[in-house]
């Protein structure tokens, strides 16, 4: 029985899930530090482990995907001393199934073709991820599998945090569904701004990528504040949060010929 553990290390979190035999039985979103140790890996994941009755050490397979290079050696030498060896990482030369139409294939992110691979296999058809991490992206995968490219723009939380650092008198606010657009005091101000405002642009981009394809794109919405905004826009049909785990798993498996 193998126990994987799928990594995916983002700018600002990084989730991490355990699969049991292809099921996933238990996952976690803890803060990206890029210097974290192999041996604070350990300490963090035995507790997180031990939390939901995982007996440590029964590790034995793993996947990475990673936007910030230096915490994968971390997480390697994490994978080297306890879990038996080196875990696979997501990245030039690995197996997967889809074919990179990006003019450099090197310079897309990791954790966008993962959520590709994941999004084309749950839908079996050409579709659009939009991701709500620390930059939001849409990613355009065709009805043959092929990944085309996509839309990289500012995430909510960055600009959130532009605001309070550039302008003198507005205040750091929480991530929330202000109730109405016309707002009648500053932080509701704000937070209509960014949740009405980042689901209109969802939806115009949305609308611009299904204009420039000659196929039906189901769209599919992905990241820690998925469920905040997809609710507010007319074109996601669907929010998975796990997408990009379910997506190292597949690559995982595609890989172990």
């Amino acid at each position: 029985m193998t126990t994987l553990l799928a990594v995916d290390v983002g700018n600002t979190n990084t989730v991490l899930g355990v699969f049991r035999d292809g099921d996933l039985a238990a996952h976690w979103r803890i803060q990206t530090v890029a210097q974290r140790t192999s041996d604070e890996y350990a300490v963090l994941l035995k507790t997180l482990l031990d939390l939901n009755g995982f007996p440590w050490r029964s590790i034995d397979a793993g996947i990475i995907s990673s936007v910030v290079p230096p915490a994968v050696f971390g997480l390697q030498r994490f994978f080297k001393q306890h879990c038996g060896g080196a875990a696979l990482v997501v990245g030039p030369g690995i197996k997967t199934g889809m074919p990179i139409l990006y003019e450099n294939p090197r310079e897309v992110g990791a954790d966008r073709i993962v959520n590709a691979v994941a999004a084309f296999e749950e839908l079996k058809s050409g579709c659009i991820v939009v991701d709500f991490g620390t930059a939001t992206t849409w990613d355009v995968v065709n009805p043959k599998g092929e990944y085309l490219g996509g839309v990289i723009a500012p995430g909510i939380q960055i600009s959130s945090e532009a605001l309070y650092e550039h302008a003198a008198k507005l205040p750091r606010v929480e991530l929330a569904r202000p109730g109405k657009v016309v707002a009648r005091n500053t932080i509701a101000s704000m937070q209509a701004g960014l949740v009405y405002g980042y689901a209109g642009m969802v939806d115009a981009l949305v609308e611009r990528i299904r204009a420039e394809v000659d196929w039906p794109a189901r769209c599919i919405a992905t990241g820690g504040l998925a469920a905040l905004i997809a609710t507010e826009t007319k074109t996601i049909e669907a929010t998975d949060e796990l997408l990009t785990l379910k997506g190292l798993k597949i690559l995982y498996q595609r890989n172990q010929a």
